[in-house]
């Protein structure tokens, strides 16, 4: 794949952009017993103004996603990559800073704090004033829909709400770039769905550029704009593809016969380890609709 043409054709050249990966390659140990854990991926994502863009990254296990995410991160052991240039906003990536926020599946909530200082933490060790970071955070509890749980601790709220805790904690900094490593896999279909809606909104509001580590092609179909194909032995990008931003609920949408096209397509490209193969079956339909 040439790391110089953008995924989206439409995309002016001269827009700034978030990330550059070029023939990034990460492996593990070293001579013969090295294993690799992805190899000269290369793609692009620009600075899509007042919109931001949502990339879902899909593959099989042991394909590398976390491994690009972590490199994103800049997070040890898997940054820094063995070869190839990582960028953010143009300049080499060098550590993990709050521009980039993490939420995974383990939601990372400290117990012995309250929602509300869970969710004002980071703003603490940025040294903001107490009424400051309460007042936020407060703020940040509704828009997540925790209103009324604000001085309830971990170990009181199911698994969706510790979810929506560390969600808030994450976008209360404002990063401009927030990494997902299969933060809603944990979650039962319901409160799944009802967690991809809330995202859909905050993304909206912050229109900030989203990477989505997701094994749910209904996940990846529903959230993206773009989604990032990835094999296997080695890691590596197989294509990259353009899909409908969400613009209705969940359980509507994909009840939508060109969702389920699109969907059953992406599967069948994953599942045979197919090369490029264009457009998602659905995407026309999808085109003429919109």
């Amino acid at each position: 794949m040439d790391e110089q043409t953008p995924a989206n054709p439409a995309t002016p050249k001269a827009l700034p952009e978030v990330v550059r990966f070029n023939k990034v390659t990460k492996s593990f140990g070293e001579g013969p017993n090295a294993k690799v854990a992805i190899q000269d991926v290369s793609f692009v994502v620009h600075d899509l103004p007042n919109q931001g863009e949502l990339i879902a990254i899909v593959g099989p296990s042991g394909c590398g996603k976390s491994t690009l995410l972590r490199i994103l991160a800049g997070l040890r052991p898997h940054f820094p990559a063995t070869s190839g240039d990582a960028h953010v906003f143009g300049k080499p990536i060098e550590k993990p800073d709050a521009g980039r926020g993490m939420v995974d599946q383990k939601y990372s909530l400290m117990p012995h704090l309250t929602v509300a200082d869970n969710i004002a933490f980071g703003l603490k060790l940025r040294g903001v004033g107490r009424k400051e970071r309460r007042d936020r955070a407060q703020e940040w509890a509704k828009k997540v829909g925790l209103d009324g749980n604000e001085d309830k601790y971990p170990s009181e709220l199911s698994g969706g709400m510790q979810q929506r805790v560390s969600i808030a904690a994450t976008l209360i900094l404002e990063p401009k770039i927030l990494l997902m490593d299969e933060p809603f896999g944990a979650l039962d279909p319901k409160i799944r769905m009802q967690m991809q809606e809330l995202l859909v909104r905050l993304w909206n509001e912050q229109q900030s550029t989203v990477f989505l580590v997701t094994h749910s092609m209904e996940e990846a179909v529903y959230l993206g704009d773009r989604v990032m194909r990835m094999a296997a032995k080695p890691g590596r990008l197989v294509e990259e593809l353009q899909v409908p931003r969400p613009d209705e609920p969940p359980e509507v949408m994909r009840a939508r016969p060109w969702f389920s096209e699109l969907t059953e397509d992406l599967l069948r490209r994953l599942e045979t380890d197919a090369p490029p193969g264009g457009d998602l079956a659905g995407t026309d339909k999808w085109r003429r609709r919109a």
